[in-house]
């Protein structure tokens, strides 16, 4: 996905925004009128609106747009989903990749909605906990399927960089439901996404 300069940005709000964070770098012991500092307010305004667009997005619509009706109930694993959002807590970024799985009961979406219900809550202000399951919620409730299961695997700069400073820790959170409530559904899922395809 290409980065929209205008699409996401409004001029109210980026202005706001400018004055805010000039103020901020003021604060923070800096002068914001340094050569290198005079056009940082605006690059943090429009780059916070660009990484909080999720709020402006509609996970279902996203679903909805391409649902199809198809006779099938095997698994479908969409892994490895790239992933970047911004903990709410410290407003620093985490990041990671989503593995996502659902059993169609007579609906499937395109492959690429699924990454993007992944983008419109991830580019939010989040904990991966409340991610984990919007993500499921959303496939749940727009295709009704037999299962569905997400797994999130994060590293966290506010563990990394600040507080306990721990750079190689990973965090894993999931959620299942229906089918993948069940012990041979889920190990199936948790196979299929740790394995290598070559």
């Amino acid at each position: 996905m290409g980065y929209k300069k205008t699409e996401y940005f409004d001029e109210e709000i980026t202005n706001a925004l400018i004055k805010n964070y000039k103020h901020t770098i003021s604060l923070l012991g800096e002068n914001a009128e340094r050569e290198g500092l005079l056009k940082t307010p605006e690059r943090i305004a429009k780059a916070m609106q660009f990484i909080t667009q999720g709020y402006q997005q509609d996970a279902h619509e996203i679903l909805n747009s391409a649902k199809f009706h198809e006779e099938i109930s095997e698994m479908i694993v969409v892994k490895d989903i790239e992933l970047y959002s911004m903990c709410e807590h410290h407003m620093v970024p985490f990041f990671g990749k989503a593995h996502i799985a659902y059993i169609p009961n007579g609906w499937i979406t395109g492959l690429s909605k699924i990454a993007r219900v992944v983008d419109v809550y991830s580019r939010r202000l989040q904990v991966q906990e409340r991610l984990t399951t919007e993500i499921l919620s959303a496939i749940k409730d727009t295709l009704n399927p037999i299962g569905v299961a997400v797994v999130i695997e994060a590293k966290h700069l506010c563990m990394m960089m600040r507080g306990v400073q721990k750079q190689n820790s990973v965090t894993t959170t999931s959620a299942f439901d229906g089918e993948f409530m069940k012990n041979p559904t889920r190990s199936e899922f948790l196979k299929l996404i740790s394995s290598k395809l070559h």
